[in-house]
Formats: C-alpha cells, structure tokens, sequence
C-alpha cells in the first residue's frame, strides 16, 4: 500500500506507532488534543532551557561582583583601591569546587532538557507527516498557544 504524499481530512490514520491507531472522529479529537499537548509541552521546555541558561549566567555575574567586592574591601590602603589598581586585579582568580559542581549539574540538566525537546520535536514532526490536516492544525495550533502561554513567562523575575 503506498502512503499518500498530500494532505488528507480523513478520521483514520495512524500516528507515530501501530497502538495509535486513529479510527474515528472521537478519535481524532482526542488525538489533536494529544498532539496540542505535546507541543504546548515543546514550547514550555525551551522557554525552561533559556530560563535556567539566563539564570546561571545571573548567577555567575552576581557571584563574581561579590567576589571583586570581598577583595576589594579586603585592600587596606588607598592605592590598593585606585582605578588604576581596581583595573589590574584579576577578575576570574577565585574559583571554587561547589561552583563547578552547580556548573556541571546545570549543564547536565540542560542537555536532558535538549535532548527531550530535540525528540519531542521530530516526533511532532512526524506526526505532521501522517498528512493529516487535523493532525496538522492541531501541531500548528499547540505551537501557537504554547509560545503564547511561556513566552511572557521570560520575562517575570
């Protein structure tokens, strides 16, 4: 049986796997629904990736002005805090083993999260390739909604 290469509105098709097996209009509802979902769910997980990325590079910033703070609060005489002086010291000399860990874990976390969201994308990719038109929509749409719900998310401290 070859597959057709063109958008369909049929109530039948079988997505991703041979268990899904679309075979009516309550069917196909619920199944737009899922891929509505799962996309929505897509969207969430970048805006979660830039979200923890912004926060470390936050962090690491506010982690390094403390530092710079401590040292130089730390110089006793005035020439030890002239601009001159200040422009010398080293800005990146403290480094400490927690910090490396949070580093290693975050950047760990980060690729899971990659990882996930690479697979649930060429999953809903696939699912647009079934050449359902509903199936379709329903990707479209939950892409929509998703950017539209976690975006603004961005953007609150």
């Amino acid at each position: 049986m070859m597959m057709s290469m063109t958008f369909g509105v049929s109530s039948c098709v079988t997505l991703l796997f041979d268990f899904w097996n679309v075979d009516g209009p309550a069917g196909m509802v619920l199944s737009v629904l899922v891929v509505l979902l799962l996309n929505i769910f897509h969207e969430l997980l970048k805006v979660w990736r830039v979200w923890l990325t912004t926060r470390s590079k936050l962090s690491k910033s506010r982690s390094l002005y403390a530092v710079r703070l401590s040292y130089h609060s730390d110089c006793g005489s005035v020439l030890n805090s002239t601009p001159s002086e200040t422009s010398l010291t080293p800005m990146e000399s403290y480094s400490s083993t927690p910090n490396t860990r949070n580093s290693w874990l975050l950047h760990g976390i980060q690729t899971a999260l990659h990882v996930l969201q690479v697979t649930l994308g060429y999953l809903l990719m696939l699912c647009v390739m079934s050449f359902n038109t509903w199936i379709f929509i329903g990707v479209i749409t939950g892409s929509a909604l998703g950017y539209f719900i976690s975006f603004p998310l961005l953007g609150q401290k």
